[in-house]
């Protein structure tokens, strides 16, 4: 993740939010020490684990990596432009993230190997799928998991637990879609667990 400081923008909206770091540990369901450890960017939380702390605050992901601001709307993107919201290990390339009223979001989706969305299964409201460009990825629904290999895709309830895990040795591409933007929309999400 290039240059951005996480740590730093948590502690900015934690604290424009009044929230000592106590406080937002017990709504987000973490340890006081994974607060400061992160706004002291000791450690790289896992996509699960920033996605409840958001959740908590509430902010959506791609409006905390994209900053306040929103743009006009714009219609082509380079490579460059897209705004990473993984977690330093997975690569998730968000299209259009400062859009407004985005009603999907559009993801390049990059797992070297080991990388994994972490066992506190992802549970979001809407659907999502995608096709796997290259490689191999494990992928987990509901209690099934498969591999799936380039060309293979999927589409399922995002309400259903489910988790991304490369497996193999090498590389692998994604490009997905879900529906509504659950990166987008932080706080909105109800969750089941």
């Amino acid at each position: 993740m290039s240059g951005f400081d996480v740590g730093a923008r948590l502690k900015q909206l934690r604290q424009k939010r009044g929230l000592s770091q106590r406080e937002l540990a017990k709504r987000a369901g973490v340890t006081n020490s994974t607060i400061s450890l992160i706004e002291q960017n000791s450690v790289s939380p896992s996509v699960s684990s920033l996605k409840k702390i958001l959740d908590a605050l509430p902010v959506s992901i791609s409006e905390f990596f994209a900053g306040e601001e929103f743009t006009q709307e714009k219609v082509f993107y380079r490579a460059s432009e897209l705004t990473e919201i993984g977690d330093g290990k997975l690569s998730w390339r968000l299209v259009g993230a400062r859009r407004p009223n985005r009603s999907m979001s559009i993801i390049h989706e990059y797992y070297p190997p080991g990388a994994d969305t972490g066992e506190d299964m992802l549970e979001h409201e809407g659907e999502e799928g995608g096709v796997i460009v290259s490689g191999t990825i494990e992928l987990s629904v509901n209690g099934e998991a498969q591999l799936l290999t380039a060309g293979d895709a999927y589409y399922f309830d995002s309400r259903l637990p489910h988790r991304f895990r490369n497996v193999s040795d090498s590389d692998c591409v994604i490009v997905s879609a879900n529906n509504p933007p659950s990166f987008s929309e932080g706080g909105t999400e109800k969750h089941h667990h």
